[in-house]
């Protein structure tokens, strides 16, 4: 396995801070084995709340837990919600005799209401799967996404393989937690048909007519995939501005690999090259890396209905826009020009995988790739 000390430093941070640690991630993306570098799984202080003999040591969470002292992990805690209040009066203790690191394989926004008894008291960390920073392979990491198993795979094939089985297991069985309850191969069937909707707005009508359920249905669907973290929805960006916008999300997967096995054919570097949609790939796949060094910035895309449009705004102390493209030497459009006049944009950085740095004019920039992942915030860029 590959360290992450940059992502064990800022949970170990997180952990002298708050009494209450939640970290979040989707499912396989390295939870666990980061919170092994904290606290042995051997430990006393150590639960995983889909094995059964710590279940049963829990059963009792007051007595179980109410000794305990230093750090105690909870894993996969969504499983069991009931245990945010027992938290809350164990945080709450003088001299506060243990802190808790508590993992989720769902989205702070899922496990909002589960957690509002520890307002105040708990931090939330984001863990995102490896990326090209972490192995020093852009290519590699865009073909096989982020998760460990599957990046770290002997080749290509054995790690489609952990792709399409992972996919299966989210089918028979995970995704039930987030309401997704059809038979596993129609929805195995509507992960694909949301895959050929990345990088637009998914059709929900055609989606719905496809596999015969309502549109309803489609749109708690889609809501479901984002609580499992498995896609993002990118909210359009609105204004008062008198041209007229549009206003339905982007939806992106946010695993470049799963994307990948959900097209079924892109089975090597080669084949994602050739691929019609190879340019939506690299914008979601850039587009995440931009927002994993951007976890204070509100995300959006801008389209107006004439056309004009860009790719990834970042709201927050500063205005900056993204243009994504997969070409040789981007050149200044008009919708560069009419995004950095309309959006007031402190900046325009255009990110292309090149190797050259250039100004296309006094706020427009074209940004290598590989230059964006050697920061590690968005706020480096000047």
């Amino acid at each position: 396995m590959i360290d992450r000390p940059e992502a064990e430093a800022v949970l170990r941070r997180a952990l002298r801070r708050a009494p209450v640690v939640l970290l979040v991630g989707a499912r396989q993306v390295g939870k666990t084995t980061l919170a092994r570098r904290i606290v042995p799984p051997q430990s006393e202080n150590h639960f995983d709340l889909e094995d059964p003999a710590d279940l049963a040591r829990i059963e009792q969470p007051m007595l179980a837990l109410g000794d305990l002292t230093g750090t105690v992990v909870i894993d996969e805690v969504q499983r069991h919600p009931e245990l945010f209040p027992v938290l809350r009066v164990l945080a709450d203790r003088e001299g506060a005799p243990a802190n808790f690191l508590v993992l989720g394989s769902a989205s702070p926004t899922a496990l909002r209401q589960s957690s509002e008894s520890l307002a105040g008291r708990v931090e939330i960390i984001e863990l995102p799967g490896l990326g090209p920073a972490d192995v020093a392979d852009v290519d590699t990491v865009w073909l096989r996404g982020g998760y460990p198993r599957s990046l770290l795979a002997e080749n290509d094939d054995d790690s489609l393989a952990w792709r399409r089985s992972y996919l299966r297991t989210l089918a028979n069985r995970d995704l039930a937690e987030f309401g997704l309850t059809l038979p596993s191969s129609t929805l195995e069937r509507f992960l694909g048909l949301v895959a050929h909707h990345h990088g637009g707005p998914v059709n929900a009508a055609a989606i719905a007519s496809n596999l015969d359920i309502g549109e309803s249905t489609v749109r708690k669907y889609l809501g479901g995939l984002q609580d499992a973290m498995l896609i993002r929805a990118l909210p359009p960006w609105h204004s008062n501005q008198g041209k007229r916008l549009v206003r339905t999300p982007k939806t992106y997967y946010r695993d470049s690999g799963l994307l990948h096995a959900l097209w079924g054919n892109v089975t090597s570097r080669t084949a994602l090259l050739r691929h019609p949609a190879v340019g939506n790939s690299w914008e979601g796949y850039v587009i995440e890396e931009i927002l994993r060094r951007a976890a204070e910035e509100r995300p959006y895309f801008w389209r107006t209905k004439d056309g004009a449009e860009l790719d990834l705004l970042l709201d927050g102390h500063r205005r900056l826009g993204f243009e994504v493209k997969r070409s040789d030497a981007p050149r200044l459009t008009p919708s560069m020009r009419s995004a950095t006049k309309d959006l007031t944009l402190e900046h325009l950085w255009v990110i292309y995988p090149g190797s050259r740095r250039y100004r296309l004019s006094e706020t427009v920039t074209v940004l290598p790739f590989r230059d964006l992942i050697a920061l590690s915030s968005v706020s480096e860029l000047s």
